[in-house]
């Protein structure tokens, strides 16, 4: 039997008990609706989550530090001598890192505890630096104020909570002047050899390590902007920071860090090096290469890929659960349907005798009733894709409502991508023929003599 005719005759057969028929397609329809509401929310959050860490600037940075540092070497040897071999994280490796393939640019991680003044009051806090690049970053979107008018502009962007602390009023902030508070790092100039005599124990061991000397110093800086989170979110180890001033400024500020102290104790390293750097790339596909490159070099490394694996894996089972609970209304649909198909075969054992005894095959009147479980899946599939879609968008205009009325910005909770409908349409199709083996089954065993002779 053709596919035309099949379709045709369904349709037929479906309309004759319109009621009964209209109510089954629907159960399958609200069991759909139920399995794609569900599933987009899943969707929506794990497209929500990816566009926010995508644009935190994230997504195409790699953090890397020394071994060293990191104490990834420890062995047999102890940590001291696998310090010892671990590649320090200076200027060469700096300018090294910037060579390889798709990189973009290559900037050390700056941050340092200090105390700021404002109103001649201290107040203690971490200051950390700022590359340029990072304007476009999530962080400074919708910031109230500006972004650094130039690389070594004497100014600062606050943290909200720390402005909150200078004022009870932040915004009034903006324009205002504060006193940085700084240990200022100077390399101790080499003894001459005339004094060679003269040199203390400790003269010497601070030539053989580098030696530096502090010093206080203090800086002016205009405060220009106030974010609300911290730009990368302390990712790569580091403690969160709460001023921020342009990159180029704190490079130029010289003050001390914690790696400066580290170098001081363990007496290695001569010239000054780097805690961290931070490498971007041109595509967050490169990431993994750039990665691997990076670690046959010799340092230690961390990119949010490593976290965002997890994150799939995390929103995979919630996407797995939520489809499980969204079939059980598609289940009792299945029930609908073998029910609605088992009664049709009672009013139609006549017409099925009738089929036999023109010559119809079992198989042509399994394919009858398989055509007409398959027609009630595909209506109520895209019924059900609409719905849940309309579901979906009510879901999203409640949440957003709520976040409005807390001054929160709004969110897309949910999200009904094309392969989700079509998706969900072929499972309902599939899961509709199923339901027909029964019903299709028992009509094509009946025996066309005793169904013509059926009342």
């Amino acid at each position: 039997m053709k596919i035309v005719d099949l379709a045709e005759l369904a349709c037929r057969n479906l309309r004759e008990a319109l009621l009964r028929n209209s109510l089954t397609t629907l159960g399958v329809a609200v069991g759909v609706a139920s399995l794609v509401a569900m599933l987009s929310v899943g969707v929506g959050l794990q497209q929500f989550a990816s566009q926010r860490l995508a644009s935190s600037g994230l997504f195409n940075a790699i953090f890397v530090m020394s071994r060293a540092e990191r104490g990834f070497e420890s062995g047999r040897a102890g940590f001291a001598q696998s310090a010892e071999k671990a590649r320090p994280l200076d200027g060469s490796a700096r300018r090294e890192l910037a060579q390889l393939a798709n990189v973009t640019e290559v900037y050390p991680q700056i941050r340092f505890v200090t105390e700021v003044r404002y109103n001649a009051a201290p107040y203690p806090t971490s200051v950390a630096g700022v590359p340029a690049s990072a304007r476009t970053d999530d962080a400074f979107q919708g910031m109230k104020g500006t972004f650094f008018s130039g690389p070594t502009a004497n100014e600062a962007i606050l943290q909200i909570q720390f402005a909150k602390e200078l004022s009870s009023h932040p915004d009034s902030l903006i324009g205002k002047w504060l006193v940085l508070r700084y240990a200022k790092r100077e390399t101790l100039p080499p003894a001459s050899e005339q004094n060679a005599g003269k040199k203390t124990a400790t003269d010497r061991a601070s030539e053989s390590s580098g030696g530096f000397s502090v010093v206080p110093e203090q800086k002016r800086l205009r405060i220009v902007g106030i974010i609300d989170t911290e730009p990368e979110g302390g990712f790569g180890g580091f403690g969160r920071s709460r001023v921020f001033i342009p990159l180029a400024l704190a490079q130029e500020l010289s003050a001390t860090q914690m790696s400066d102290l580290q170098q001081l104790v363990s007496g290695n390293a001569p010239s000054r090096t780097y805690s961290s750097l931070t490498v971007r790339v041109k595509d967050p596909t490169e990431v993994a290469s750039t990665e691997a490159a990076i670690k046959k070099m010799g340092f230690a490394t961390f990119s949010l890929l490593d976290t965002t694996k997890n994150l799939q894996l995390f929103f995979t089972v919630v996407d797995l659960l939520l489809g499980i609970f969204g079939s059980l209304a598609l289940a009792v649909a299945t029930l609908g349907i073998v029910n609605t198909l088992a009664m049709a075969i009672l009013e139609r054992r006549r017409e099925i005798g009738v089929f036999k005894a023109l010559g119809a095959d079992d198989r042509d009147v399994k394919q009858i009733f398989f055509a007409e479980a398959g027609t009630m899946g595909l209506i109520g599939g895209a019924a059900g894709v609409l719905l849940g879609w309309l579901i979906g968008r009510a879901l999203t205009f409640g949440t957003n409502l709520y976040l409005v009325r807390r001054q929160l910005p709004s969110v897309q909770i949910s999200a009904v991508p094309l392969w989700l409908a079509l998706g969900a349409i072929a499972f309902s199709v599939v899961v509709s023929l199923f339901a027909g083996i029964y019903p299709a089954t028992r009509a094509a065993r009946l025996n066309p003599v005793e169904a013509l002779r059926y009342e």
